[in-house]
């Protein structure tokens, strides 16, 4: 089967994001994706806010305005707050490049109410920037992208919901961009919790099912879309014999807006804690912010990431909560590829072959890094018959006829 053709939904495009008036409220809820980009559409557009799919969130379109449909729904992981919700729109290629948008918004915003807009971009190597939100009336992205996406967040207060009637998106550029990522992703040690809550739905409107593959962080700057790995982990065992790589598809715990894998002077909140320390592990080992998170709420233990139960249980093999070492894919570049299976996910194994000792997972959906490739056991997989074997970590391999990777080709060097 021919790999040379990317779904519609993987060409979303990602797009710097102007901020309305109104910082969103914690809790915002998840991403959806729509249709193939709008090509040849110069740098300023109106956001088409009518077209609400299975890819939004807990949102509808009514009477001309954009509203919660449910005031209580929110993200499986998110304990506190209202209801939340998200538009998606479909990706927009200007016609040049910009690393700023801006954005003028209709709303109404009831008091305890947000509106937030989040934008991202498309790189050179067609992964995501990260979402970008727009603070003081605009977003700036990292370096200048020809592609945008859009996503549009409203959080209620459990009884009123905000009304958002119109939104003006424009794209300029600064005269520097920021440095672009560095080449290896970030890795950080921090504390797993499993997340359990099967039955329930997560920040993307996915719905959790038993021996699920997903993590939750706890800023929205990494949540992918439903059914997509565009922000994936590596979270692996403190000595490294069980690791999953695994789509970010819920937000928490604890924290909605502390994305610690930033530098800490781009961090959402929190600026005067390093790089890498969640704010839970801060406040609950050291008595940071009064031993409380963002929402006033006594810390019960350090945890920077939560682990559905299959991630937990199969994938690294943890028996309790403990801690782990995680890379944050997004944060480093390089070819990628998307793991595609029937639903199960992959195994890692340590060598070209199906009798090499099984090192992991890679989740269905998630995006992985190639960094180079073998010639191995002949496999037939979702994508035809190869022997091309990845290396996608120290150690870790898997099959290229399970990844969609746009060619039936190696698309890396060889190792």
């Amino acid at each position: 089967m021919a790999r040379n053709s990317i779904s519609s939904r993987r060409r979303l495009a990602c797009g710097v994001a102007a901020a309305l008036s109104v910082p969103l409220a914690a809790g915002l809820a998840t991403i959806s994706a729509q249709a193939s980009p709008e090509p040849g559409a110069g740098t300023s557009w109106n956001a088409d806010l009518s077209v609400v799919d299975g890819n939004d969130v807990n949102v509808r379109f009514a009477g001309g305005r954009l509203t919660l449909r449910d005031q209580h729904a929110r993200g499986a992981s998110v304990r506190a707050g209202g209801g939340q919700g998200y538009l998606l729109l479909a990706e927009r290629t200007l016609d040049r490049p910009v690393n700023r948008i801006a954005a003028e918004t209709a709303a109404i915003v009831p008091e305890g109410t947000a509106v937030r807009i989040d934008v991202r971009g498309k790189r050179d190597s067609a992964a995501w920037t990260e979402w970008t939100p727009a603070t003081g009336g605009a977003a700036v992205l990292d370096r200048r992208v020809s592609t945008v996406q859009v996503r549009i967040g409203l959080a209620g207060d459990g009884t009123a919901t905000p009304a958002v009637s119109a939104v003006r998106l424009s794209g300029d550029s600064l005269p520097r961009a920021r440095a672009g990522v560095a080449a290896e992703p970030k890795t950080y040690r921090v504390f797993a919790t499993r997340e359990g809550l099967v039955g329930g739905t997560t920040a993307n409107g996915h719905v959790i099912k038993s021996r699920d593959h997903f993590v939750a962080l706890p800023s929205r700057r990494g949540l992918a879309p439903k059914n997509a790995g565009d922000y994936t982990v590596r979270v692996c065992r403190t000595d490294n014999s069980r690791c999953e790589y695994a789509p970010v598809w819920d937000v928490g715990p604890w924290n909605t807006k502390d994305d610690y894998w930033n530098p800490s002077a781009e961090r959402q909140m929190w600026k005067d804690l390093p790089r890498g320390r969640p704010e839970a592990q801060a406040a609950y080992l050291d008595g940071y912010n009064g031993g409380k998170d963002q929402f006033g709420r006594r810390v019960a233990n350090p945890a920077g990431i939560d682990l559905a139960d299959g991630t937990f249980w199969d994938g690294l093999k943890m028996s309790d909560n403990g801690w782990v070492n995680v890379s944050y894919l997004w944060t480093g570049s390089g070819r990628t590829g998307e793991v595609t299976t029937a639903g199960d996910p992959l195994n890692v194994r340590a060598s070209a072959s199906t009798s090499a000792a099984i090192r992991g997972f890679a989740a269905n959906h998630a995006e992985v890094i190639l960094e180079c490739y073998v010639e191995g056991e002949t496999v037939t997989g979702r994508f035809g018959t190869s022997n091309i074997w990845n290396r996608i970590g120290p150690g870790h391999y898997v099959s290229d006829t399970y990844l969609l990777t746009g060619s039936d080709e190696p698309v890396v060097d060889r190792c």
